[in-house]
């Protein structure tokens, strides 16, 4: 039998009976939009963030912008102001910054970790730079200690997106509790999924909490009164139902990622096939596991057809998207060699030992096609 990349439906059918469940509690409770299991839910993920707010919305999309709207409205960015993030990123990262009239400022990520490189955004600091936003790419933390002290050095903000990284730690603080503000992301995929859309917010700001918490509801604090110019993005009582089912599995999850990683960095030794460099367990939670081959296009030909199903993330970087036509000038090699390199092996929670062993195999016995 083939080896999918992620078998969504394994995953959910190991819970599917306090799914159900909790779906006909929501059904039953004629109560969909911010209620009761959206409120428990935002309490239960912020404490498992280790933080004083969390603020769910429709998207992980929704949940960047938002961040940047509510500091927009708050006075600390203006439009024209400069973010930097990533070069190696998935769009929404750019979307969140321009959407909000914003300017990207990419910079090239580490070749080894994929995350943002700090002493390559150090020297990417402007005039018009006002804040940086650190992916945790793939599931691993940026450098937050640098980065935090880069911002504070420079009177910066600093947020995460950390759509990939949920449960990540350094020492006792988890992703979310390192920036001002933090966006994640309940797409199915992610290690915390939803069944359908969704994301949140989290924050130790009160005051930032407020703000993004009435624009996710149409500027609304009291119902037909509008403080702001809001939007409807707003996770809804189903998904958040769902969700809190599906948070105190999270840690086991994650720890079953971090044995499959580590059999795959034990077991892969092929000279054309790199592997990812962890610089620590604990910071990294494999939503992907990542590996680079410049035969990546003939790496991916030949374990599908030994039944094991691959995906790349991500085949073109966003300065080269028809999108960003103003960035197509930039120059950015290693993110380019990166995007025609990489190749994402499944890593799933339902992935079974001998699964892992067969894509090792099918790794080792890969022939160079030069």
């Amino acid at each position: 039998m083939d080896i999918p990349f992620l078998d969504l439906k394994g995953i959910n059918a190991r819970y599917a009976d306090e799914l159900k469940a909790a779906a006909a509690r929501v059904i039953d409770s004629g109560w969909y939009i911010l209620g009761q299991e959206l409120a428990a839910f935002e309490q239960e993920f912020a404490d498992y963030c280790g933080v004083r707010h969390a603020i769910g919305v429709g998207n992980g999309l929704d949940a960047l912008s938002l961040i940047l709207r509510g500091y927009k409205a708050l006075g600390a960015l203006h439009d024209g102001d400069e973010v930097i993030v990533p070069a190696n990123t998935f769009i929404a990262s750019f979307l969140a910054i321009t959407e909000s009239g914003l300017v990207p400022v990419p910079v090239e990520p580490d070749p080894d970790s994929f995350n943002l490189d700090p002493s390559r955004m150090a020297a990417a600091i402007g005039p018009r730079t006002r804040a940086i936003m650190a992916v945790h790419l793939y599931g691993q933390l940026a450098d937050m200690v640098a980065l935090g002290k880069l911002a504070e050095r420079h009177g910066l903000l600093l947020i995460e997106d950390a759509a990939q990284a949920h449960g990540a730690r350094s020492g006792e603080r988890k992703a979310g509790a390192f920036g001002h503000a933090a966006g994640f992301s309940f797409f199915p995929a992610k290690n915390l999924g939803a069944l359908g859309d969704g994301g949140a917010i989290v924050t130790n700001d009160s005051v930032l909490a407020a703000r993004v918490a009435a624009l996710r509801n149409y500027g609304s604090e009291v119902k037909y009164q509008h403080l702001y110019q809001g939007i409807n993005s707003r996770l809804d009582e189903l998904q958040a139902a769902l969700l809190r089912v599906k948070l105190p599995y999270l840690d086991k999850d994650i720890a079953w990622r971090r044995q499959v990683a580590k059999r795959y960095r034990e077991g892969i030794r092929h000279p054309l096939i790199r592997l990812p460099e962890v610089i620590d367990e604990a910071r990294h939670v494999w939503h992907l596991f990542v590996v680079r081959c410049a035969q990546r296009d003939a790496l991916q030909r030949h374990l599908a057809a030994h039944g094991v199903h691959t995906q790349v993330h991500y085949p073109v970087p966003p300065h080269r998207q028809l999108a960003y036509p103003a960035l197509h000038t930039l120059q950015l090699p290693v993110t380019e060699q990166l995007h025609r390199e990489v190749l994402s092996l499944p890593i799933g929670p339902t992935l079974r030992s001998e699964d892992v062993e067969r894509v090792i195999a099918a790794c080792q016995s890969f022939q160079d096609v030069a």
